[in-house]
């Protein structure tokens, strides 16, 4: 049966059962769009600033002509709007890329609906930006706005051959349950904390009210859990965590819970979710609040054979593209020597295990080790596809942490691969643009490949795949085999993608892996490390990179140390200031240091355990820990930074109503694609709702300018960049004109670790040109600012009036 038709059927099935057994959904009606208009060849997005959309630039100044037949975007452009019709599976199909599709609903009435557009990435209703089902997952429904008259739907899509469904919803109920999407746990049988399992749907608020009085009601085996529900603004969608208590669960099966939803006392829809109860010896999903952003996330668990014992080997293994986390872990049988997790990089799909990707897995990571306290010495990495780029990545990365990783079927950077966002450029000759994809660095792994030598290394390949070339394989095999001793290669005859469990699951990788342990700190004598960003990695055995000398560049050290001659010794590279533990040197000894071929430096050992060094002028001495305030390991910068701390936006309400408007709706674009792309939940507030008392301690996006968003003036006074209507100063360099649009970062003046995100403008023209959002792209490159012009989605680089990284006391470079 095509997937687009059993989709249908299912929701038409769902839609009929709820509508008959219960009393809080009212009857609905659908419009099924079935014709359009389709053009193509419009629009490049990718894993940088710079992108080109001239339709998106038309619609933000006014100038986009009706879509008509055979009509153009503009005269330059050699494609024409097509009609397009739905094929009998109810999806439009064909030929076309990088294009729109143009829809119409002539509505009697104003009145809300929900828009359930499958399969485009993003999407307009009536110029109004709205989140996108690039993947075609079909549960998202977004509540939208309809006028009386013709309403107008632009679908930006990137392939029309894998087909665009969309429909309306009609006379829905206001409020209501979604729970295609559930984020569930397992049952696990006679585990600790079954009274207190979590789980999250999506509640749709199509009112014009934030919903302030939400509870949600957990009804198992008739043992009742309930919870209050986090704010939800008008006419949106958040997915929100609720308490389950399974304490009556106590046999392995298949049950039905209820979930009741309230606002205040009265029961506004009522739905099921399946749960499963599993046996300890079985595969089960676990789920947490992520402090990425406080929304509820889980993991897969290959369980020990026999149980976790203490001490025992801990399995990281990070999937593909499209792959759930529990499809990962049952791809494995069951060890009997360790415990195997694997964490979601927030979807299937996600962040490429980049960005925040990355941090899940490394917050699984940690979840796991205090669930299973594994032997430290016993930690390994495995992946395969996107997550075979993930051990590659993340290898790099965390150098040290891995006894042995294992990439299978892998690709090493997105500059070279890429996936539906595009590659990551690999290099530019104008010097703006080298700067943009400065930002991009610590993705690249090809310059980090020497942190691989903390580890063992076993590549997996088959010799016949065609998704991800073994050439890549193989090119990884000669970049190791220039310094590497000790890595293992091996490609499976005939082997495709995936051929199977032991595509994965292949006895020699964890012979491989039984084979090798991490040697503990005081063993290892030579470390060679680089980084690229020190928030995100700064530390390899014994040595710190504490403060790049610029930022986002590699920084590099080759050092070697002997306990017995008292001496570290060797090259830096872009390090501003180093540390270097000293624990295991004996108290009180002379330690002489000499580093890159400049005069020795003697310190007596005090004991502390760290040894802290400052580049002054090209010249290596002794000082104290960098200011924690100043860049570092805790805050580093580029723009994306603020959106890892539990974030919160803040949309401005002080403008005028177009300004007011332009900030409520992308605010809410952006939680639609942080939900859509990284499962995500995000508090929404204005600019009056905003307490630094109560908001303090979390990363804070501010939509808006000093006009128009009351918070600018408490978040922002210190900042060196200023944006007001129809001016941007950047120091004492001043731009005028109401078409500058600008994203940037500051840090918090009242916490050292915190910053603040800017999505801003001079004008509807600039802030209109900030709407694009591939900053939710893995991989992708925003510096600590950008300061553009309107034309950016027409003109590209030349665009940019301003772009860069502060210096690491976060004031701004000079000019050149």
């Amino acid at each position: 049966m095509n997937e687009g038709f059993r989709f249908m059927c299912l929701f038409l099935i769902v839609t009929v059962f709820f509508g008959a057994q219960t009393p809080y959904t009212q009857a609905q009606s659908t419009h099924v769009f079935t014709e359009g208009l389709a053009i193509q060849n419009q629009h490049r997005y990718g894993r940088e600033v710079i992108f080109t959309d001239p339709l998106a630039y038309q619609l933000a100044n006014g100038t986009l002509q009706t879509p008509s037949e055979n009509g153009k975007i503009s005269p330059s452009s050699e494609d024409t709007w097509q009609v397009v019709r739905t094929d009998e599976n109810g999806r439009f199909r064909g030929r076309l890329r990088a294009g729109y599709l143009y829809l119409t609903y002539e509505s009697p009435k104003k009145q809300t609906a929900l828009l359930r557009m499958s399969g485009a990435s993003m999407c307009y209703v009536n110029g109004v930006p709205r989140g996108g089902d690039i993947y075609g997952d079909g549960w998202l429904y977004l509540p939208v706005q309809l006028e009386k008259g013709k309403n107008e739907i632009l679908g930006r899509f990137t392939g029309l051959w894998s087909g665009i469904s969309a429909e309306l919803i009609l006379d829905a109920s206001p409020v209501l349950l979604k729970t295609a999407d559930a984020t569930l746990p397992d049952i696990v049988l006679g585990q600790p904390g079954n009274d207190r399992l979590i789980g999250a749907v999506v509640v749709v608020n199509a009112t014009s009210k934030t919903i302030t009085d939400g509870k949600m009601e957990v009804i198992l085996n008739g043992t009742v859990a309930n919870s209050s529900l986090p704010s939800i603004p008008p006419m949106s969608i958040r997915k929100v965590g609720f308490d389950i208590n399974a304490t009556s669960v106590s046999a392995k099966g298949e049950y039905t819970a209820t979930l009741n939803l309230h606002l205040g006392n009265k029961k506004t829809d009522s739905q099921q979710i399946t749960l499963f109860g599993r046996e300890a010896t079985e595969h089960y999903k676990q789920t947490f609040i992520s402090e990425i952003d406080g929304s509820v996330q889980y993991y897969g668990v290959a369980p020990q054979v026999g149980g976790s014992k203490a001490g025992s080997a801990l399995f990281l293994s990070v999937h593909g593209a499209g792959v759930e986390a529990i499809g990962q872990a049952r791809a494995y049988k069951p060890k009997t020597w360790g415990t195997l997790v694997a964490p979601t990089n927030r979807r299937p799909r996600g962040f490429n295990w980049e960005d925040w990707g990355r941090i899940d897995a490394m917050e699984v990571l940690a979840i796991a080790e205090k669930k299973y306290l594994p032997n430290p010495s016993k930690i390994y990495l495995t992946g395969h596809s996107m997550g075979g780029h993930g051990t590659w990545y993340l290898g790099a990365t965390f150098a040290g942490k891995w006894a042995a990783i294992a990439p299978c079927a892998g690709y090493p950077t997105l500059m070279g691969y890429g996936s539906a966002d595009g590659k990551i450029p690999e290099d530019t000759d104008h010097p703006t643009e080298k700067l943009l994809l400065r930002a991009s660095n610590p993705s690249n792994v090809i310059q980090l490949a020497k942190n691989y030598t903390a580890a063992g290394v076993y590549i997996h390949h088959g010799d016949s795949d065609r998704v991800v070339s073994v050439d890549y394989a193989r090119q990884m095999r000669q970049i190791l085999g220039e310094f590497h001793a000790d890595f293992s290669y091996y490609e499976y005859p005939g082997g495709s993608h995936w051929f199977g469990d032991e595509s994965v699951d292949w006895k020699p990788l964890f012979d491989y892996f039984e084979w090798h342990e991490t040697p503990h700190d005081t063993l290892v004598h030579r470390v060679e490390f680089s980084t690229a960003n020190t928030a995100v990695s700064s530390k390899s055995r014994w040595v710190h990179i504490l403060q790049q000398a610029e930022p986002l560049n590699y920084s590099r050290t080759n050092l070697s140390r002997s306990l017995t001659a008292q001496t570290i010794s060797g090259s830096t590279e872009n390090i501003l200031h180093l540390g270097l533990e000293t624990s295991s040197f004996a108290t009180g000894v002379e330690i002489t240091l000499s580093l890159d071929n400049q005069p020795e430096i003697t310190w007596k050992n005090d004991g502390s355990g760290m040894l802290y060094l400052k580049n002054s002028a090209g010249k290596w001495e002794i000082s104290e820990a960098p200011n924690l305030s100043d860049k570092g390991t805790a805050r580093n910068g580029t723009f994306k930074e603020p959106f890892n701390n539990r974030m919160v936006y803040v949309y401005g309400t002080s403008g005028n109503k177009a300004e007011n408007d332009w900030a409520f709706n992308k605010a809410r674009f952006d939680a639609e694609m942080w939900y859509y792309r990284g499962n995500g939940a995000v508090d929404i507030i204005s600019d009056r709702e905003f307490d630094l008392a109560k908001h303090g301690d979390r990363g804070i996006i501010v939509y808006g300018n000093a006009d128009s968003n009351r918070a600018w003036n408490t978040l922002l006074a210190h900042s060196p960049i200023q944006v007001s209507r129809n001016r941007i100063a950047l120091g004492s360099d001043v731009m005028e004109g109401a078409d500058l649009g600008a994203y940037f970062m500051v840090p918090r003046a009242d916490n050292p670790s915190l910053g603040v995100a800017v999505i801003s403008g001079t004008g509807l023209a600039g802030l209109h040109a900030a709407n694009a959002n591939q900053y939710f792209a893995g991989g992708s490159g925003f510096p600590d600012y950008v300061v553009f012009s309107a034309d950016l989605p027409i003109n590209g680089v030349d665009a940019i009036k301003a772009t860069g990284f502060y210096t690491n006391d976060w004031s701004l470079p000079e000019r050149k």
